[in-house]
């Protein structure tokens, strides 16, 4: 075998193989605090996702009697109540079950949407270059000028009466940005690569290179964005519905608009609706595990996935 057959193997091989992902795999499950946070992010996953199980009457439920109205916590009557009942005797606990399933729905569904046009255009700008890549990031520039929060809740403004469609469309056509930077940078990196040069002199179309080398080891940067996105949603969802621009909470609850619908009668001695402490903190403290899981994941897998760290 001559020295020119030999090196070829490795011209081919590209960094994101195999071996590349069973050390990050590695890396990852070392630091304790991630997993941790990896097992925290299954379990709400598992909790909302199961939704129509847990509680398949829906979130609307009313527990009958005004006994029921505002009730404490108590572990006398079921799971149900223990963390007690609303002004009109729905169940916090179970809609703040529902409540995390709408969440995860739209965090999940938004940061997908928004990672599939962010990796279409950032790849589109990275190889074609020229006057579109100017125009994509063009826009990519013009979109994230503004203010994220403010731009959003705008938007639901625009679009009341909001619907679990509408907001998922709106997180993807504007935070596809911050992803297209990502993949541009990164394709454009990759692509001085030894490897890649070598593909390409042996004849592969740019679409093969994208698909079968460069997207590869862009990988590890698309998940960490892919899960930064997905804590932002959250987070900006919550926020925007705090204000009163989400989604009605009679017909699609989340974390966010029961924390504002629990809230809109005051704390404390402004109360008027005598809603009890419980009808604010469940959903508030689901809302924290969440966030707290997903920033402290995103943390640990841009760790991991970096070869350079040890």
């Amino acid at each position: 075998m001559s020295a020119v057959e030999a090196e070829q193997p490795i011209a081919y091989a590209h960094p994101a193989g195999r071996g590349y992902w069973r050390a990050s795999g590695r890396r990852f499950f070392r630091q304790k605090v991630p997993v941790a946070a990896l097992c925290l992010l299954v379990l709400l996953a598992l909790v909302g996702g199961f939704a129509h199980r847990l509680v398949p009457h829906g979130w609307n439920g009313v527990h009958l009697g005004a006994a029921w109205e505002n009730h404490p916590p108590t572990l006398q009557r079921g799971w149900s109540l223990w963390m007690g009942t609303d002004n009109v005797g729905r169940s916090t606990l179970e809609r703040t079950i529902w409540g995390l399933h709408f969440t995860l729905i739209a965090a999940f569904f938004g940061a997908l949407a928004a990672t599939a046009i962010g990796v279409v255009l950032g790849s589109i700008a990275s190889l074609v270059g020229g006057v579109v890549e100017s125009v994509i990031m063009s826009v990519a520039d013009f979109t994230t000028t503004f203010p994220v929060l403010v731009t959003i809740i705008a938007a639901f403004a625009y679009l009341l009466p909001l619907t679990e469609t509408k907001a998922i469309l709106v997180f993807a056509v504007y935070l596809w940005a911050f992803v297209a930077r990502v993949v541009r940078s990164r394709l454009r990196a990759l692509g001085a690569e030894t490897f890649v040069e070598a593909a390409r002199a042996l004849g592969a179309s740019e679409l093969r290179v994208l698909v079968r080398h460069l997207l590869p080891n862009a990988a590890g940067a698309l998940i960490v964005a892919t899960t930064s996105l997905f804590g932002q949603i959250v987070l900006i969802e919550a926020t925007a519905e705090f204000f009163g621009f989400g989604i009605n909470s009679l017909t699609r609850p989340t974390l966010g608009n029961l924390i504002a619908e629990a809230t809109q009668s005051g704390i404390g001695t402004f109360n008027f609706l005598d809603l009890g402490w419980w009808t604010w903190t469940t959903p508030g403290i689901a809302l924290v595990l969440l966030l707290v899981s997903v920033n402290l994941l995103g943390d640990g897998l841009a760790a991991a996935l970096d070869p350079r760290s040890r």
